[in-house]
């Protein structure tokens, strides 16, 4: 025996036969959408009424081979067995199937008792050994399935439907198992599904990033929706992250997803984000912490010390690139860009003999080079956040918040990513500094390493220990480590360049020649993350660049802050004495090479 379930699809059963029988499999096939066409000599009533439709069809006459044309399904149910044999054989040599109501094992189907609660069906089958005892199964059926298991069969549908086109068949298969073993009073009360939209990058680590928080939200009964963007980082990808001059190159579009109501929360690479939020938003989840560490990665060579003399190192963070050259200054450590498909790729057609890459993100994205090696953590220090996502909403939205952080949070890796952004915050240092910081909690004692490359080439790197019970525990203990690092950092000067065109800056990059950390602050930006990594001056090439920075220079006013300003000519002088920020130097002529040494002069005189 073997049950299955047939769909009505536009299908027509023939009944042959008027009683009792007759009128239950009516009955039944009527409620699973199944047309009917009934013949009998003599046909009663109840059927009759039953069969007072469109779609129905009354034959009261004795039965005949014509009337299994145009019929899917034959039921033999008079009281003869000589017709019902007749019906049987009839259908059988037409190809049709069919079920003898008198005798199960004369056809090729047996109709079952069902209880249909909405969506769902049973179907009892007592071998017809009990046909009375199968009815009996199936009042109890109805009566302790109630209308919840409907609803949590359409919350399971609904999400099903949802994952379809966020998740992989096997990610979306084990969320549905891990759903439908929740209590189902929790499975109904999800019905209808609550669906959330995620701003997320649109590269392939980062959308395998966000369908690892979206299974975890669907397993707590909310779906998920991607909105993917392209970012300031994922656009301008023939420059240098430094150079780009936003501090949240790769965050900002996301943010601004949110504050627009386009998008409810944001996945991000912890590494990505600034030491200081926008007030508006929060970090709802930090997950679970992949391998933090920096990846050598070669076809040619096994090792990072096996690379000959000049050998070209391609890596496209300040961080890495001055570790690395503080390890091994005989390599050349050339600009690399792109996502890690591109950059592998690159590598492979021999543009570089090794490059540095995170190893989370090979691990994410199940790829490797032919010669994958990471490197010490204390040796290469990790970015601040590094390994680990960033979930980010609004202050607002806090049931979100719950969820998420119910869904998502790793308290272990909380604390570390904590003590590093807490750091982070008190050296007011940017994304791009050449800055590594990294914690390890184990046993409730946090070890915190710090690294920093100084202007003039000098690898500073400072400790701490201690032991850590909380969320503030954390972030004094980076707040310790920042204070030992805090003289290096200060004696590399910051300015701020408002950018009012796309093409490179000449000043920019002739200041950064000198060890400047130049920020370069488009039009229109706020410059919030700037409030917290406050500038050595204002730098303003043209009077353009005044207006172009209005908002920051407000927030600086409201704040009562004033960097130095250095102005270019005396009419860009003049514009900033109008926005209230009266230059301290004026270059004694207007042009880049008199403007820059203007600037590095007062610098190296501050």
């Amino acid at each position: 025996m073997l049950p299955i379930a047939l769909r009505a699809d536009g299908r027509r059963a023939l009944i042959a036969g008027g009683g009792n029988v007759a009128l239950r499999k009516a009955e039944a096939l009527l409620d699973a959408g199944i047309a009917v066409t009934v013949v009998a000599p003599s046909i009663e009533p109840r059927i009759r009424a039953l069969l007072e439709r469109p779609d129905a069809i009354v034959r009261e006459r004795a039965y005949e081979r014509a009337d299994l044309e145009g019929v899917d399904l034959a039921i033999a149910a008079t009281n003869r067995p000589d017709v019902n044999a007749r019906v049987v054989a009839d259908a059988r040599s037409a190809g049709i199937l069919v079920c003898d109501a008198s005798d199960p094992n004369a056809g090729d189907f047996t109709m079952q008792a069902t209880v249909r609660i909405g969506e769902l069906t049973f179907t009892v089958d007592s071998g017809r050994s009990s046909p009375a005892f199968a009815r009996r199964i199936a009042r109890d059926l109805r009566k302790y399935f109630g209308p919840e298991y409907d609803a949590a069969a359409r919350a399971l549908a609904r999400m099903r439907d949802h994952l379809r086109d966020v998740l992989d068949p096997a990610a979306r298969s084990q969320v549905m198992r891990e759903l439908a073993d929740r209590p189902v009073q929790e499975l109904a009360a999800m019905n209808p599904v609550a669906v959330v939209t995620c701003a997320s990058r649109a590269s392939a680590l980062a959308m395998t990033q966000t369908r690892f928080v979206a299974a975890a939200l669907a397993q707590r009964g909310i779906a998920t929706t991607i909105l993917d963007l392209t970012t300031t980082g994922d656009r301008e990808t023939d420059r240098p992250v430094s150079e780009l001059g936003s501090v949240n190159v790769w965050v900002k579009e996301l943010e601004l997803a949110l504050l627009d109501g386009r998008a409810d929360y944001a996945v991000h690479s912890c590494k990505d984000l600034p030491g200081v939020l926008e007030p508006t938003m929060m970090l709802a989840a930090i997950s679970a912490r992949e391998d933090p560490r920096d990846a050598f990665c070669s076809e040619r060579y096994a090792r990072f010390e096996d690379l000959p003399a000049a050998a070209v190192v391609g890596t496209s963070s300040e961080r890495r690139r001055a570790q690395l050259r503080a390890l091994r200054p005989d390599l050349r450590y050339e600009h690399l860009r792109g996502n890690v498909d591109t950059r592998l790729r690159k590598l492979r057609e021999g543009t570089y003999d090794a490059i540095v890459l995170a190893m989370a993100g090979l691990e994410r994205l199940g790829i490797r080079a032919t010669h994958t090696v990471p490197f010490d953590a204390q040796t290469i220090v990790p970015a601040v956040g590094q390994g680990a996502l960033a979930i980010e909403t609004l202050c607002s939205n806090a049931a979100l918040a719950a969820e998420l952080e119910a869904a998502v949070n790793n308290v272990p890796s909380q604390w570390c990513i904590e003590a590093e952004r807490a750091a982070l915050r008190a050296l007011r240092a940017g994304c791009s500094a050449p800055l590594g910081i990294h914690a390890v909690l184990h046993d409730g004692t946090m070890t915190i390493d710090g690294a920093f490359a100084t202007a003039g080439g000098t690898m500073v790197r400072e400790h701490v220990r201690g032991c850590v019970g909380s969320l503030a525990d954390a972030s004094a203990l980076g707040e310790m480590l920042a204070a030992r690092l805090a003289p290096a950092l200060a004696a590399t000067p910051r300015v701020v360049l408002p950018r009012t065109q796309d093409r490179p800056s000449r000043i920019a990059a002739a200041l950064r020649g000198r060890g400047v950390e130049v920020v370069e602050l488009r039009e229109g930006e706020s410059g919030t993350d700037l409030m917290n990594t406050m500038p050595a001056m204002l730098l303003f090439p043209s009077s353009g660049s005044v207006a172009a920075v209005r908002p920051f220079l407000d927030r600086l006013r409201e704040a009562g802050v004033r960097p130095l300003v250095a102005a270019m000519g005396a009419q860009s002088g003049a514009a900033a004495s109008a926005a209230g920020f009266a230059p301290d130097i004026i270059a004694p002529e207007a042009s880049v090479d008199a403007f820059v040494a203007a600037v590095a002069q007062r610098l190296e005189g501050r």
